[in-house]
């Protein structure tokens, strides 16, 4: 029995999910061969420190192949994957924004948010998880933060905590609960869960790295100056056209959607990618900061990872569930 029948057979990726992973792993090796033969070296001929592109690449590695391992053993460990990505990304948010020293005891209500949100994901808790932290827990942290009897600062703390939960637990969520997506009836063609998350994560990151292409190569004039400098028009509509063209190729290969819808997604999915992007930018230039942290060499930390995520994550699953695996609307 080769690799690729074990894989489809026992773990649950298709066979068109193995494609793509080859496809993305040959992409890694070319990129990383390049980079290496671009290295720069000094009069001696010895290698100088990595440059930005070089870790970049070494970074991608490491996110690629962590992903791929925890889809490929089946949902508990990509749970848990995706859980720990939440947690991750919510300690750095709290690490970054100013926080009240009276809510340090509420910051463990927040965390609390992360295994309990999951929970609901895994077990498939659909009313229960859509509901849990835009209502619940909006309840929860600010009832418990008046019992704190800080009032100093009460609507910024509670706000932006909130802002917290809703981006890193919230939207990123989304992305776990496609691999648990009820499968509609026979006859519809719909992929398996691991292979909408894969479509979802290629759609955004490959937004992320057209938009920031075509701005370099071509970019002339700002969306919004203030916000983002780097950002031009030419970029983001060369971005959207890209991933509304590579969106039309990969969909129907690892989602039920194809043809026009296809490419509707694609720029559903560019949009939403440039939004979450700038909407970071915001954040961190209103803290005063450029990256959230330095824990993945050359992306910054995770929240710069999974910005565009937080944006594009619940709109893939929605119109995913709404249009196919609620009413089997054809791609």
């Amino acid at each position: 029995m080769g690799v690729s029948t074990w894989l489809s057979d026992y773990v649950g990726l298709t066979p068109n999910a193995l494609l793509i992973i080859y496809v993305i792993l040959v992409l890694l090796a070319v990129a990383t061969f390049a980079a290496n033969r671009l290295a720069r070296r000094n009069s001696t001929g010895a290698k100088l420190p990595p440059t930005e592109l070089e870790l970049r690449i070494r970074s991608w590695w490491v996110m690629v192949l962590l992903i791929v391992g925890a889809l490929a053993f089946g949902h508990v460990p990509a749970m848990l994957f995706f859980a720990g990505i939440s947690f991750l990304a919510l300690k750095e948010y709290l690490s970054i924004i100013p926080t009240r020293r009276a809510d340090r005891s509420i910051l463990l209500l927040a965390y609390l948010a992360v295994p309990v949100q999951y929970a609901l994901i895994s077990t498939q808790h659909y009313g229960f998880f859509i509901i849990f932290v835009p209502v619940y827990m909006f309840l929860i942290l600010p009832a418990a933060m008046v019992v704190r009897g800080e009032t100093d600062g009460f609507l910024k703390a509670a706000g932006t905590l909130h802002w917290g939960l809703m981006s890193t637990v919230y939207s990123l969520g989304h992305v776990a609960y496609l691999l648990v997506l009820p499968a509609p009836g026979p006859g519809q063609g719909i992929a398996e869960g691991a292979s909408l998350v894969l479509a979802l994560l290629i759609l955004t990151q490959g937004n992320d790295v057209a938009q920031y292409i075509w701005g370099k190569s071509f970019g002339r004039t700002p969306i919004s100056p203030k916000v983002s400098p780097n950002k031009t028009w030419e970029g983001f509509l060369g971005g959207l056209l890209t991933t509304a063209v590579l969106a039309a190729f990969l969909l129907p290969w690892l989602s039920p959607f194809s043809g026009w819808a296809a490419i509707g997604m694609g720029l559903v999915v560019g949009v939403a990618g440039f939004f979450g992007d700038v909407v970071e930018s915001a954040l961190k230039r209103d803290i005063g900061i450029k990256d959230a942290s330095s824990l993945i060499p050359g992306h910054g930390g995770i929240l710069d990872r999974v910005d565009s995520l937080i944006f594009t994550a619940p709109l893939f699953f929605h119109i995913t569930r709404y249009f196919y695996y609620l009413h089997g609307v054809p791609g």
